[in-house]
């Protein structure tokens, strides 16, 4: 079967997967990453689907009956903030070993997540629908960007909201994603990221857009003073992009 996977950067993950939940290892740059994201993501599915119109939300679990997809998860840093606030997470990644670092975490968490080890295009073969589905830090790591986008399409709902992040193939992104963080402060491992696959807000638009899916917000995340990171209105580095069927 033809896989939008990268086995090679798989592998890059996998050496790494016994470290996902120490915010002090190699997966810190995603720890700190996660609140602005998990920020964007309730931002946006306010925006698609209103609290107000889902009988199920109360304001303990505001995301309560709706299906969430989380395509890398990796070990879970997105599943388990989302899951916690009432949403039916089910999350998928291609590395067995961080699927087995998510599961062994949200037994010891007493979270109820699917985890399930596979490609997009492979679940998108079951039939499954959900309300939102979000790629964090994924998209500029598969090997086929338009199969994964159509595995994306295949399986949300009509009225559903897609959320990427990701980083702009720029040579501010260059300097910063690439060389800064792999080979001066070294906040993530050598041949974390490849250069050509990182994408141009204008391509990941064009390219959702022959799907008939249309990213309507695009928002720059930008490293804030002091630590964390905010919104701006930069997409010359990480942002993040949203939007649903036309």
């Amino acid at each position: 079967m033809v896989t939008t996977v990268d086995q090679k950067e798989i592998n890059n993950f996998a050496a790494l997967s016994d470290q996902w939940w120490n915010p002090s290892g190699p997966m810190a740059p995603l720890h700190v990453f996660t609140p602005i994201r998990v920020d964007y993501i309730l931002t946006n599915i306010e925006r698609f689907w209103p609290i107000a119109e889902r009988t199920q939300a109360n304001q303990t679990h505001p995301l309560k009956g709706l299906r969430i997809l989380d395509i890398g998860c990796g070990g879970g840093l997105l599943s388990e903030p989302l899951a916690r606030l009432g949403a039916c997470i089910t999350g998928i990644d291609a590395a067995e070993d961080a699927i087995a670092a998510a599961l062994a975490h949200a037994h010891q968490e007493e979270l109820d997540i699917k985890y399930e080890c596979c490609a997009a295009e492979t679940l998108a073969k079951s039939g499954l629908v959900f309300d939102v589905i979000y790629a964090s830090e994924v998209i500029e790591h598969v090997t086929d960007r338009k199969r994964f986008i159509s595995a994306i399409a295949s399986m949300l709902h009509p009225r559903g909201l897609v959320i990427i992040t990701t980083i702009n193939r720029s040579i501010p992104a260059l300097l910063f994603a690439k060389f800064a963080l792999e080979y001066i402060v070294r906040l993530v491992p050598a041949g974390t990221h490849d250069p050509q696959k990182f994408v141009r807000p204008e391509e990941l638009r064009e390219e959702f857009s022959t799907v008939g899916i249309i990213l309507d917000d695009m928002t720059g995340l930008a490293p804030r003073a002091g630590g964390g990171f905010r919104q701006t209105g930069s997409l010359a580095i990480n942002y993040a992009a949203s939007g649903g069927f036309k």
